[in-house]
């Protein structure tokens, strides 16, 4: 592995546990062993180093589900939200670190005023959204997701409820195993065709 992705993967790891503000690139030279010269070689600054882990999130994460969404698939649209929500609570799973960063504080501060960071958030979420959006149309093309479902609405409102799974996950706030089947009833319930 090349230091940059050794830097990198250190990065999104501290910053992760210990938050942006709470990290210190002392730490992440000790865990690496490379020099902050090194450090700020392969990225300009905290900052920078910050964008290049979300950067690595989208071109990372984000085409597993693209490849997942363009799955030829004979399932009804409906069954497809339910195996969405299924893909997003996995990959909130396996890659743990990086969903971490999604659910601080830091992010969103600096998306206020960094265009650069505020696109990677947009291209993260929205093709999160649009997974759940493409099987609400889709069922709706099939009949099993009612025609009056306002898709995008409706896939803001699945995603919104999915992710805070997530949170309660990352947090130890509640047993979310507990809570899957409840989750999927529900939205089987908001958007399933009253004519079936």
């Amino acid at each position: 592995m090349k230091k940059k992705d050794v830097i990198l993967q250190a990065a999104t790891h501290l910053f992760s546990r210990k938050g942006y503000k709470d990290t210190a690139m002392g730490e992440l030279t000790k865990m690496t062993g490379a020099a902050e010269g090194t450090i700020f070689y392969h990225f300009k600054n905290k900052q920078g180093l910050f964008l290049a882990i979300l950067n690595s999130l989208k071109e990372g994460v984000l085409p597993e589900f693209e490849r997942y969404r363009n799955t030829e698939s004979q399932k009804t649209g409906l069954d497809m939200v339910e195996e969405s929500i299924s893909f997003y609570l996995h990959m909130a799973e396996s890659r743990d670190d990086l969903f971490a960063i999604l659910h601080q504080r830091y992010p969103y501060e600096l998306a206020g005023n960094n265009l650069e960071c505020r696109d990677h958030l947009e291209a993260v979420y929205n093709c999160f959204v649009d997974i759940f959006e493409n099987a609400i149309v889709t069922g709706q093309r099939d009949g099993s997701v009612a025609a009056d479902v306002v898709a995008r609405k409706s896939a803001l409102i699945v995603f919104s409820m999915v992710d805070s799974m997530v949170r309660f996950r990352m947090n130890n706030l509640y047993n979310v195993g507990a809570l899957y089947k409840d989750l999927i009833d529900a939205c089987r319930r908001m958007l399933e065709s009253r004519k079936r």
